[in-house]
């Protein structure tokens, strides 16, 4: 029972994890919002759980999930990073993808460069 615990966690600190930008979407008020993150699988829950919390601090998405519910945001991952992005540039990468999308569709930005 040991090797096999012993397994799955060097198997877990191993696994990669999908890096990139994200974009929350409302098709209601006709907004989008866009995101970069290190771990894209937990960016949505962890903004989920801010957002079902009431403690996000962008005030307009907030205000949005507030008013029109959780059934009204959809999250998209826009672009993922190449496993080979050294740890060193990965924050400085994330930003400029960031603000690429942003510019692209003429999105705001969850939170500041």
């Amino acid at each position: 029972m040991a090797v096999n615990r012993k397994e799955a966690i060097r198997e877990f600190k191993a696994r990669k994890v999908p890096r990139g930008v994200f974009e929350v979407r409302s098709a209601a008020a006709g907004r989008v919002w866009v995101e970069s993150s290190p771990n894209l699988d937990a960016a949505r829950n962890g903004l989920w759980f801010m957002l079902r919390n009431g403690s996000h601090g962008n005030k307009e998405l907030q205000a949005e999930w507030n008013q029109r519910g959780a059934e009204a945001l959809q999250f998209h991952v826009l672009e993922t990073l190449d496993d080979d992005v050294p740890a060193m540039g990965l924050n400085d990468l994330l930003k400029e993808k960031k603000r690429h999308w942003a510019a692209k569709l003429s999105a705001l930005m969850l939170s500041p460069v």
